[in-house]
C-alpha cells in the first residue's frame, strides 16, 4: 500500500492526477493532515475491512487532542463539499485510477470533491467506527466561527468550482433538475394581513424584546397589513413577561401598523418547527409568513416592504434575503455581509443540496407552507422545508441587507461539542437523502 498527502478538502485535480499515476499498491492511503500516529493495529484494521466489504473508500473515528472525535456515516445525501472524513481515507486503487480516468474537468479547488463524488458512484464509503489514529487539530475555532465558511464571499471561486462538481454529480445519478417551475397564484385564498412576521422563542429573555421592536417599527405600504406573531415555547426564565409587556406596551401606543399575536404553546414537544407550524396555522397569519429568530434583528424599518414586493415582482413561493453578523450590541463581524450570490434561478435548486443552508431572514408563501408544514424539530426545519420548496417552486432573492444577525455566546449554535455537530451534519445529511431521493423519483 502507498501512502499519499492530499492537502485537505481543497485541491486542485492535478494533485489527484499525479497521485493516481503514481500509486500501484492495491489500496491507497491518502493523508490531509501531518502528524498522524497510529494506534496499535490500526491501520491494519482499515485494511480488514477494505478486504472483508470490497468497498471503494474507508475513513474511522480518531483522536484528537481535544479527545474522541468520532465522524458519521456516509449516505446518499451526504453532498456537503465539507464532510468530515478524518485526517485519513483509505481507496481501493483501480476504482481510484478509474474515476480518475473518467475526470473531464481540471478544477482548481475541487479536486477531492470530484474523486469522492466519482467513487461514491462506484460503491460504498464505509465509515468504521473504531478509533484508529490520532490527530492534531490545527483548526480550534469554535463551531459558532467556522459556521459561515462555506459562505464566506473571500471563498467565492471555491464555492463557484464546488457547485459545478455537484451539478455534475446529479446529472450522472440522475438528480439534476431542469430549471422549470410551478406558477403560484399570489392572489389565491383570502387573508386579512398581507404579510406576518414569525418569532419562534423559547427562554431568550435578553434578546426577544429587540427582536419584537424590530419586527412592530416595520413600515409598509398601504393598503397592505402586517402583524407579528411571537410563539413562546415554555418559556422558564422571564421571555413570557418580557412578551406580554411588549404585548400591552404595543396596543397602547400601536408601533407602526403591526398587531402583536402571541402564542403560547402546550407542554408537548414542538421544537423550532412545530412552533412555526403554529404561527402559520393561525387564523390571522399573512399571506406570506417572514422569519425573524428571537435573538436578532430586522436590519431596518423597509425589510417587511421588500418581501412583499419581492414576492409579487418575481413570483415564487419562498424569497431568501440577506443578512449581516454582528455581535450583541450590532457591531459588524467577518466575514460580514451573507448574500448567498452564488445562487441563481437556474441553478440554486441543484446547488441547494451542496451547501448546509439557504439563507436568512427566509419568507414562504403561506398557502404553501400549510399545505407542507415544518419538520417538527429544533435544527433544520428551515433547510428541510427550503428543499421541498424549490424542489418545485421558484426562489426569489432579495441581495440588500435585510437582517442583522447576532453572534454571541447564548447563540444555540455557538459552541457545539463534536457530539452535537455530528448530530446536526447526520440530520441535514438525512434532509438531503430524503430530498434527493423524492428527486430521484420524478425521473
Amino acid at each position: 500500500m502507498q501512502a499519499f498527502h492530499l492537502p485537505g478538502r481543497v485541491c486542485a485535480t492535478a494533485v489527484i492526477r499525479q497521485i493516481a499515476a503514481e500509486t500501484t499498491t492495491p489500496y491507497t492511503l491518502l493523508y490531509m493532515k501531518p502528524d498522524i500516529q497510529w494506534v496499535h493495529y490500526g491501520l491494519e484494521r482499515m485494511v480488514q475491512i477494505m478486504d472483508d466489504t470490497h468497498a471503494v473508500m474507508a475513513y474511522s473515528d480518531r483522536f484528537t487532542d481535544a479527545g474522541q472525535a468520532p465522524v458519521i456515516d456516509y449516505q446518499l445525501g451526504a453532498l456537503r463539499d465539507d464532510f468530515e472524513f478524518g485526517a485519513v481515507v483509505i481507496a481501493r486503487t483501480d476504482a481510484l485510477q478509474k474515476a480518475v480516468a473518467e475526470m473531464d474537468t481540471d478544477y482548481a479547488y475541487a479536486g477531492w470533491y470530484d474523486l469522492r463524488l466519482r467513487l461514491s458512484r462506484m460503491g460504498e464509503l464505509v465509515h468504521i467506527n473504531e478509533y484508529l489514529y490520532y490527530e492534531i487539530e490545527q483548526d480550534n475555532r469554535k463551531s459558532g466561527e467556522k459556521l459561515f465558511d462555506y459562505v464566506n464571499p473571500a471563498n467565492r471561486a471555491v464555492q463557484i468550482e464546488m457547485e459545478q462538481c455537484v451539478t455534475a454529480h446529479l446529472k450522472a445519478i440522475g438528480g439534476y433538475l431542469t430549471p422549470t417551475f410551478k406558477n403560484v397564484d399570489l392572489s389565491a385564498g383570502e387573508f386579512e394581513y398581507e404579510a406576518s412576521v414569525i418569532i419562534p422563542c423559547k427562554n431568550r429573555v435578553k434578546t426577544i424584546g429587540d427582536a419584537i421592536r424590530s419586527a412592530l417599527s416595520q413600515r409598509v405600504r398601504a393598503p397592505y397589513k402586517y402583524n407579528v406573531i411571537v410563539v413562546d415555547d415554555n418559556s422558564t426564565d422571564g421571555t413570557v413577561e418580557a412578551i406580554e409587556e411588549l404585548r400591552r406596551e404595543n396596543g397602547e401606543r400601536r408601533m407602526g401598523n403591526g398587531e402583536l399575536i402571541v402564542i403560547h404553546q402546550d407542554k408537548t414537544w414542538h421544537g423550532i418547527g412545530g412552533n412555526w407550524n403554529a404561527a402559520f396555522h393561525h387564523p390571522k397569519c399573512g399571506r406570506f409568513a417572514i422569519q425573524l429568530d428571537s435573538d436578532d434583528k430586522y436590519h431596518d424599518e423597509t425589510t417587511v416592504q421588500q418581501f412583499i414586493d419581492a414576492f409579487h415582482e418575481q413570483n415564487c413561493a419562498m424569497v431568501i434575503g440577506t443578512y449581516q453578523l454582528t455581535d450583541f450590541d450590532g457591531n459588524p463581524l467577518p466575514p460580514g455581509v451573507i448574500d448567498h450570490k452564488e445562487w441563481t434561478p437556474d441553478n440554486g435548486r441543484n446547488n441547494a443540496l451542496r451547501i448546509n443552508g439557504l439563507g436568512a431572514p427566509r419568507a414562504f408563501w403561506t398557502p404553501l407552507l400549510r399545505e407542507m408544514n415544518f419538520p417538527t424539530t429544533k435544527y433544520g426545519e428551515d433547510y428541510a422545508v427550503g428543499l421541498r420548496v424549490c424542489r418545485e417552486y421558484r426562489i426569489g432573492r432579495i441581495y440588500n441587507v435585510l437582517y442583522d444577525c447576532r453572534r454571541w455566546d447564548d447563540n444555540s449554535d455557538a459552541n457545539c461539542d463534536i457530539e452535537a455537530m455530528n448530530r446536526n451534519n447526520l440530520y441535514k445529511d438525512r434532509i438531503r437523502t430524503w430530498e434527493l431521493q423524492a428527486r430521484l423519483g420524478l425521473a
